[in-house]
């Protein structure tokens, strides 16, 4: 049995780990709505219309893309089980598969999403002022759809190999890249929305080209084959099928939320929209540790070491606690100024300063279920990872219609998702207590 561990009770070693993983993953995350965050900068002073109408492309967008997140996730785990077991040129195969899978999904949704760019851009509400920014916007922006998906089984492939700082490196590339692009193609040669959409296709494409590159390496370097294996791409699919249903169901309650929040009242909807966002970039921070869960966990199964893997994810988890009780006291302290930064309008403040509490609450809570969510997604356990996130959004889905249907008010609402987050605790803690998840060597994926 290949034994990877640090001597007993070292928790030092695991924590250097955790660490080396974690905070490179954070930058890459972080610097992921950069992307947007230029777009907005530079449209913005395009003005209103145009402004408008990438926030709808950019929604659309940000569903299409999400929900091909299991091609990072699903790829890292089956790599990282592949690395544990010392077989480098399989962990290079699957690597590959991930890549050709995205190409092959890429494409079909860019042709999809293109053709159906007005009729989805009309479901959105856009007014007939902004929709035709919004079309514009969106359709360019579909053009790089294969090469953000390739980017997205690159970045999976490169954490399996327990490399998260070439990522970082690669989305802060991007990010300069594109912030350069979009400067020249919309003040330079006046494209306007059209030149900042085409400015990051451009850095998409640069990004995708250079994961490209270190596939390729690592596969003349492991003697793999570059053609795409059925079996290897099967494998692929099925974890990608039920990472899909995880990552639908979630998207599903928090696009509920954001619904029923807009159906309460205006001040309501712009102070959860405020509240919202807030979380999720301190989700951000908690993600980086499930990140690194998947890599180290999927990395211990592989090497027939379930002693490392269990340990290893206890300490996690103890980090994933600890970081949200930091962020937690943190947004109490600053929740006064976040109500100032944030809006003018005193209603506003009313509501989100409650709200503000709530996602303090959450953190401790959150940081417990992304690292678990991670830890399951290592092992490979994404059969019964889709399960329980079908199951919590059960317990969510009557909790938000009785805030609906009473008119209870937006802290109800947020109680709703509170259930919703404890319902992933429960399922995930119960899974994570059991030996069921400890599946170790090839088996496990």
């Amino acid at each position: 049995m290949r034994q990877l561990r640090p001597p007993a009770g070292h928790d030092r070693g695991h924590d250097r780990e955790i660490l080396r993983l974690a905070i490179p993953a954070f930058g890459a995350l972080a610097a992921e709505p950069l992307y947007v965050l230029a777009d907005t900068a530079i449209v913005g002073h395009l003005g209103t219309r145009p402004l408008g109408g990438l926030g709808v492309a950019g929604a659309i967008l940000s569903v299409a893309f999400g929900i091909f997140n299991f091609l990072a996730y699903g790829t890292t785990a089956t790599v990282a089980h592949r690395i544990g077991a010392g077989d480098r040129k399989a962990a290079a195969e699957h690597g590959v598969a991930g890549v050709w899978l995205a190409l092959g999904l890429g494409i079909a949704l860019a042709v999809v999403g293109i053709a159906l760019s007005g009729p989805i851009v009309s479901a959105m509400g856009a007014s007939a002022r902004v929709a035709p920014f919004a079309r514009t916007y969106l359709r360019i922006s579909l053009l790089g759809a294969p090469f953000v998906l390739v980017a997205l089984a690159g970045t999976g492939y490169l954490r399996g190999l327990q490399d998260t700082r070439t990522p970082l490196v690669i989305a802060l590339s991007a990010n300069a890249a594109n912030l350069v692009l979009e400067v020249v193609l919309v003040y330079g040669i006046h494209l306007g929305i059209a030149g900042s959409a085409w400015g990051t296709v451009i850095a998409q494409v640069a990004a995708a080209f250079a994961y490209l590159a270190i596939v390729r390496r690592n596969v003349r370097a492991s003697q793999a084959s570059a053609r795409p294996d059925p079996t290897q791409l099967r494998a692929a699919g099925a974890i990608g099928a039920y990472l899909t249903v995880r990552t639908g169901t979630l998207l599903l309650a928090f696009t509920a939320a954001t619904s029923i929040a807009s159906r309460i009242g205006d001040a309501q909807v712009a102070a959860h929209q405020i509240a919202f966002q807030l979380w999720l970039l301190l989700a951000l921070c908690l993600d980086a540790i499930a990140i690194a869960g998947q890599a180290i966990v999927g990395r211990a199964l592989g090497a027939n070491d379930a002693d490392l893997a269990r340990a290893t994810s206890r300490r996690m988890i103890q980090w994933g606690v600890g970081v949200g009780l930091v962020l937690g006291v943190l947004v109490l302290a600053l929740d006064p100024l976040l109500a100032l930064v944030f809006t003018r309008d005193p209603a506003v403040r009313n509501e989100l300063r409650p709200v503000l509490v709530a996602v303090a609450l959450m953190q401790p809570l959150g940081g417990a279920v992304f690292v678990l969510d991670g830890i399951l997604i290592g092992a490979g356990d994404v059969r019964y990872l889709a399960l329980a996130m079908a199951g919590a959004t059960l317990c969510f889905v009557p909790c938000a219609v009785l805030v609906l249907t009473t008119g209870a008010g937006l802290i109800a609402l947020w109680g709703a998702l509170f259930v919703f987050m404890a319902a992933r605790l429960y399922g995930m803690g119960r899974r994570f207590r059991s030996n069921v998840w400890l599946v170790t060597g090839a088996k496990g994926t």
